[in-house]
């Protein structure tokens, strides 16, 4: 979040060891044998978002290339906090092997993980950091930590709308829901690294919904009639703001760059409805997920912190990035593949 998603200002990074699932939602079924040591779980945000139905692929597909058992749950939604944990709950009373979350927010899992680190079940924190103070105070140990630099996600969006706009102008920012450290990073970034001649005039949440976005951005318009673009922390959201300004007529005048790497993005910016994606790619999150889990449970050290690929896609490389979808165009690291070998 989409989202990539999650936003706290100022949060440290925390890793969290992690185990993997097969998506329970999604397949409608459990994993033979209700656990093992051989199984990872994994706890997911909600499966009604594109970027982690593909971060779900990704771990399901690594499962099955690495053999081992994975079963996945999700929260109903991406702001469904406590089904969530309870999720956590369930699944820690199993016998998984190694943990992979995905929080919803920094702190909405720390009960769980603190229980698990206990029985000293590895913990891998994927794509939402926990909250590293809540996590130290509550002694919730993380494995790993694996994610996308969503800061500088953000700075990379800023340098494409300098590119955009290089006589300036103005630019309205909307983030995910609010308490989310992925979202308020991707902000952040996004503010620190604007040249000084676009100036932001204002900064509104849209709770990650397409809709919701597409009102907020009508709103913006509406009061704002001269704004130059819009900086959107999920690409979801920045499909609803495609559709705000395709409505007033100005597709193509108000430019926005959105975050994520969702296909359907993509695809609009091939269109030329979204000007640029600051793509992360949830599939490979999920597939490393596993990688950490396998190589945690084989008792090997794993890195702190682990970044996953970024990559801008334009009109220019559109083409390429849907052809490579849903990984990576140019190659990347995977320190945990020479781990799991």
């Amino acid at each position: 979040m989409a989202h990539s998603i999650g936003h706290h200002r100022g949060t440290a990074v925390v890793a969290v060891a992690s185990g993997l699932a097969l998506a329970l939602s999604a397949c409608g079924g459990s994993p033979s044998g209700g656990g093992g040591s051989g199984q990872i779980a994994a706890v997911v945000k909600g499966l009604d978002n594109p970027f982690f139905q593909s971060m779900e692929s990704g771990i399901k597909e690594q499962a099955s290339t690495s053999d081992v058992e994975v079963t996945v749950q999700a929260a109903n939604s991406t702001t469904d906090t406590a089904g969530q944990a309870d999720k956590l709950t369930g699944l820690a009373g199993q016998d998984f092997s190694c943990f992979i979350v995905n929080p919803i927010t920094g702190t909405n899992l720390i009960e769980g993980i603190a229980a698990l680190s206990a029985k000293d079940i590895p913990i891998v924190n994927i794509d939402s950091p926990i909250d590293s103070e809540a996590a130290k105070a509550a002694n919730a140990k993380i494995a790993t930590y694996i994610g996308t630099d969503n800061t500088d996600a953000g700075a990379q969006g800023a340098a494409e709308l300098a590119k955009l706009l290089p006589g300036g102008g103005t630019v309205a920012l909307i983030g995910g829901t609010s308490g989310d450290v992925t979202s308020a990073a991707r902000l952040d970034g996004f503010k620190g690294a604007l040249p000084p001649n676009i100036t932001i005039t204002s900064i509104v949440a849209a709770d990650w919904e397409r809709q919701m976005a597409l009102t907020k951005a009508t709103d913006i318009m509406t009061a704002n009639q001269n704004l130059s673009a819009f900086f959107v922390a999920n690409d979801d959201m920045g499909l609803g703001v495609a559709q705000a300004i395709a409505n007033a007529g100005k597709t193509g005048q108000v430019k926005v760059i959105s975050v994520d790497g969702n296909k359907e993005a993509f695809e609009a910016v091939k269109a030329g409805g979204i000007d640029a994606v600051v793509a992360q790619y949830p599939y490979v999150i999920g597939a490393m997920g596993v990688e950490a889990c396998k190589a945690a449970s084989a008792g090997q050290t794993l890195p702190t912190n682990v970044k996953a690929p970024v990559q801008v896609v334009t009109k220019a490389n559109v083409d390429t990035a849907l052809a490579a979808a849903p990984k990576p165009a140019a190659p990347y690291e995977d320190p945990f593949a020479a781990l799991t070998k």
